[in-house]
């Protein structure tokens, strides 16, 4: 019987035995990532070994073959990528850059198409080719420019936001971009009388009725699977969501990735966004490698080769125009010389987006084979050499500028100096209640999306979120924080957290309540700083309160409790310490 065929298997098997050993070897040498991906890509596509390598020997397991198939689903990479994006942003952060969005960006589509229309035509493509060359090669790539801006921790400085309000409206400008094609070929003038008008409405009908949906479903389908405290069905939500909100908008016209983002950017104001960055952070990398490898499956060495020379100086033509030009717009728009410089080359290079319209213009009759074939390399080329243009941004920046941007990357939420409470339920709450007196900063990490909404409705930082995961911790500022306190009543939560936080912060200050003296031995080992056992307390407040009752002086009652209390906490402190000197000698003592 001949072995089930899995569909797409080897290439997953393949894509992961390169992000796992090849790529990390690119980190190694201080490589980009994107760069080794697109190399990969060259080597293991049906353009490299898999015009040397026969179908059936043993080395085909080394090709991937149906770069269709690969690119259908890294695409999925960019709309993981938006998503991301859109929940670290927020609607009023959105309103607050529309200058840079609508101003800078909209300038730079319309100028770029422009000057790269007419350098088209007077290369020799026809007038309908030359717009449509001007209009795709006028864009950048999102997934690169992004990715490059997340690796050197810079989205959310000033180079990053203005990159990113550029690539913003450029995403908005494919719809435009597409009508204009059509118009252009043969039938554009039923598209102009008809078709053009519905797909506008097909497009808002889809933007607002996502943004309905999200504005009243989301917040309550979230707090439904939080509150069930499963991982996996939270992670189904978030992924339902993604997925849902780009597949409404490509059926609408518009692009996958920018449903995405607008999931996103509804779930930037709820409690539940840093829970689902890191949810979703693993297959966002993934994916976004898988798009880069797609990409270089596409770039074609062999034939690139004999025309290297006039390939390349269009490259460098083209990407120099339109970074001089995203320059001076960008000078233009206020931004000093130094990051206008970095902005200008992360924007230079092509974009994906140029496959799409090139292979659509070639298909219509716009663009001849052999402009299309040229265009279509120097787009591959151009992305792949996206990275070098990034580097020289940023020596660029250097020189023309402060090495550094003006505005740091952001922090949410951006204290300093404050405690991190674990837990904010019963014990939480009343925790909460003296911290607001002293007037002391905190922010509260909770499991239960209930206990959030109230907390969040009477004004407190508080979010859904897991405190065992360093993540989680690392969004809250834990790093700057002075301590970390745990309150919940589960046991083995409580343990979790106070292993965790003590592994990846060493002195950090720990205060966990435990169940019993038993518990507190174990957290104290664990590497609790301070244990309060909620039994000894209310042990010692029914001694104290019986003392009074048979006649004892209250104060001299309550002089009696504090000194029983010391006492065990005392054992409870040099049991932590023999356990600590044993286990540096190499002997367990049992809890």
């Amino acid at each position: 019987m001949d072995p089930v065929q899995l569909p797409f298997i080897h290439e997953l098997a393949l894509f992961l035995a390169c992000a796992g050993i090849v790529v990390p070897l690119f980190r190694r040498l201080r490589v980009s990532p994107v760069l080794g991906f697109l190399a990969i890509g060259i080597v293991i596509g049906p353009l490299g070994l898999g015009r040397v390598v026969p179908p059936d020997s043993i080395w085909d397991a080394l090709v991937i073959r149906d770069v269709e198939t690969t690119r259908v689903v890294a695409e999925f990479g960019v709309v993981f990528l938006l998503f991301l994006i859109g929940i670290e942003l927020s609607p009023e952060r959105l309103w607050a850059m529309r200058r840079l969005v609508f101003g800078l960006g909209g300038s730079q589509v319309v100028v770029s198409s422009a000057a790269l229309a007419l350098v088209a035509a007077a290369l020799g493509a026809r007038p309908g080719g030359a717009v449509a060359l001007g209009a795709c090669l006028a864009l950048s790539s999102t997934a690169i420019v992004m990715q490059l801006l997340a690796e050197r921790g810079q989205i959310g400085s000033q180079v990053g936001r203005a990159s990113f309000a550029v690539l913003l409206l450029q995403d908005l400008a494919v719809v435009p971009i597409l009508f204009i094609i059509a118009l252009l070929a043969a039938d554009g003038a039923a598209v102009a009388t008809g078709t053009a008008g519905v797909a506008i409405l097909k497009a808002t009908a889809a933007v607002a009725a996502i943004a309905i949906a999200g504005r009243f479903a989301l917040r309550p389908l979230f707090r439904l699977v939080s509150g069930r405290h499963s991982a996996d069905q939270f992670l189904a939500m978030a992924l339902l969501v993604v997925v849902a909100t780009a597949l409404a908008t490509h059926a609408a016209g518009l692009s996958l990735a920018l449903g995405a983002f607008l999931a996103g950017l509804l779930l930037a104001e709820t409690e539940f966004r840093h829970s689902i960055s890191i949810s979703i952070e693993p297959f966002k990398g993934l994916l976004l490698g898988l798009f880069f490898m797609s990409v270089g499956m596409t770039i074609d060495l062999a034939a690139v080769a004999p025309r290297a020379g006039q390939l390349l100086a269009l490259v460098a033509a083209m990407v120099a125009l339109k970074a001089l030009l995203a320059f001076a717009l960008a000078r233009g728009f206020g931004i000093a010389a130094g990051p206008a410089s970095e902005i200008a080359c992360l924007l230079g290079p092509p974009g994906e987006f140029g496959f799409v319209v090139i292979g659509t213009a070639m298909a219509k009759g716009l663009l001849a084979p052999s402009i299309g074939q040229t265009s279509l390399a120097v787009v591959s080329l151009g992305m792949l050499l996206a990275p070098g243009a990034a580097w020289l941004g940023r020596v660029a920046h250097r020189r023309l500028g402060s090495g550094a941007d003006a505005e740091p990357r952001e922090e949410i939420p951006a204290l300093e100096g404050h405690l991190i409470v674990a837990g904010f339920g019963r014990v939480g709450g009343m925790l909460r209640e003296i911290l607001d007196t002293q007037q002391l900063p905190y922010i509260a990490v909770e499991r239960d999306a209930a206990i959030v909404a109230v907390a969040r409705a009477d004004g407190v930082e508080a979010y859904v979120g897991d405190a065992a995961r360093p993540e989680m911790l690392d969004r809250l500022g834990l790093d700057r924080a002075v301590a970390i306190v745990v309150t919940m009543d589960d046991m083995p939560a409580i343990e979790r957290i106070v292993a965790s936080v003590r592994r990846r912060w060493p002195s950090l200050p720990i205060v966990a309540r435990a169940r019993d003296q038993a518990h507190a031995r174990r957290l104290l080992a664990l590497g609790a700083t301070t244990v309060v056992p909620e039994t000894l307390e209310a042990a010692l407040e029914l001694a104290e309160v019986s003392l009074c009752a048979a006649g004892v002086e209250h104060d001299a009652a309550r002089q009696l409790i504090d000194r029983r209390r010391t006492e065990i906490l005392d054992v409870l402190a040099r049991t932590n310490s023999r356990r600590a000197d044993a286990a540096r000698e190499g002997v367990e003592i049992p809890p």
